[in-house]
């Protein structure tokens, strides 16, 4: 990685760092779309109006539940976390809601798609092993600390309804219910169904996705390794293991950056030197990012969303300690520090086939997107109250 001082020579600096975020976006740019694509098929088929019903309690068939209905959700981390709190205000279980959240960020098919796309297959392996054993030690640090009374107040603070981002978003339930899977997904109103949370997915979370760029452009462009392999202990291997895990989500609170979007940032750290459980937390770190941390406070009060940090940090933190442990011992960690954070000029191979074929899909997506109403269900996408 070859760093550029941006005080040295601005200019140069600066179209360095653009041409790295957009040569990283050219390489993830297929993987997006695929992901989005199959994202919005599975919500097209799976209703979210009985989620309330299905998530009664804290029971292993519950947790299950919420798995399964999360992982089918969108990967935008706002609309999950609006998502939870109305299930949570219908009824739902507490922490079956926060389980709900968890997965619909860290089992979906598009964050798994991008993360073997810039970083390798050993990656979206660890997210879909650690994010199981995530939600595991949080629904055993919810059942050993969370209080009866502090359940209570954050119901009373969350019936207030007071607004976050994403909330038009998190209520649309266009799903297709009749005939089979098959018949639900190639029918007119399969076809409508699929564009428009192919599109709305897109509004969610582009701009975490352009931020992740630029911030992980500008940090590989200008950012010697030598400050990474300090700051993150590569001449110590045993503490970098230990202390990858703890900064990786510390990181993620100061970058802003969620969904998808913390993946290119996330290759920049690997590059850099940060271990691989220090990745893996880093990418679960998403649910505890400054602006969403905020949203906890608004939805549950102050003491909810400090239970909700301490709990989120110490789950985060600890799968991502395990994986690194359990992927060394199996071997499975990478030898190299060689994400994707290319510099090179772009040209005509199969990625480029890939985003041209993948770019002709999201075309007709759009569409049909704008042939059947989409842009006013884009308006009302943050005005829940008239959605």
């Amino acid at each position: 990685m070859n760093a550029i001082n941006p005080f040295a020579d601005p200019i140069a600096a600066i179209g360095h760092a653009l041409w790295m975020s957009f040569s990283m976006f050219w390489e993830m740019l297929w993987a997006l779309i695929l992901g989005f694509t199959l994202s919005a098929i599975v919500q097209a088929v799976v209703s979210k109006s009985e989620m309330s019903r299905l998530l009664p309690d804290d029971s292993p068939k519950s947790i299950a539940t919420a798995c399964g209905l999360g992982a089918a959700s969108s990967s935008c981390s706002y609309a999950a976390v609006a998502l939870a709190r109305s299930i949570f205000r219908k009824g739902g279980n507490f922490t079956a809601s926060m389980v709900f959240q968890f997965a619909s960020t860290n089992l979906v098919i598009e964050l798994g798609i991008i993360l073997a796309v810039l970083m390798g297959w050993q990656f979206t392996l660890a997210e879909f092993v650690g994010g199981p054993l995530m939600i595991v030690i949080l629904v055993v640090l919810f059942r050993i600390f969370l209080k009866p009374k502090l359940v209570e107040a954050a119901k009373r603070q969350a019936d207030k309804g007071v607004q976050g981002r994403m909330e038009g978003h998190a209520d649309m339930d266009m799903s297709v219910t009749e005939g089979s899977i098959w018949r639900r997904i190639f029918s007119g109103k399969g076809r409508t169904s699929i564009s428009h949370y192919f599109v709305m997915d897109w509004a969610s979370v582009w701009q975490d996705i352009a931020i992740g760029l630029l911030i992980a452009g500008a940090l590989g462009a200008w950012v010697p390794s030598s400050f990474w392999q300090v700051f993150f202990l590569t001449d110590h291997p045993f503490w970098a293991a230990i202390w990858g895990p703890i900064v990786g989500p510390i990181v993620a609170i100061a970058s802003f950056v969620c969904s998808v979007g913390n993946v290119p940032l996330a290759a920049v750290l690997w590059n850099g030197g940060i271990s691989f459980g220090g990745v893996v937390a880093f990418i679960f770190a998403d649910l505890i990012v400054l602006p969403i941390l905020d949203i906890y406070r608004k939805y549950y009060g102050l003491k909810a969303s400090t239970f909700l940090f301490g709990t989120f940090y110490a789950a985060m933190a600890g799968a991502a300690l395990i994986v690194e442990l359990v992927f060394q011992v199996l071997g499975l960690v990478p030898a190299e520090h060689s994400a994707k954070v290319i510099e090179a000029s772009i040209s005509f191979n199969y990625t480029t086939m890939l985003n041209i074929l993948f770019l002709i899909l999201a075309a007709l997506l759009v569409m049909r997107f704008f042939k059947t109403g989409g842009p006013k269900m884009l308006r009302m996408m943050n005005n829940p109250d008239h959605h």
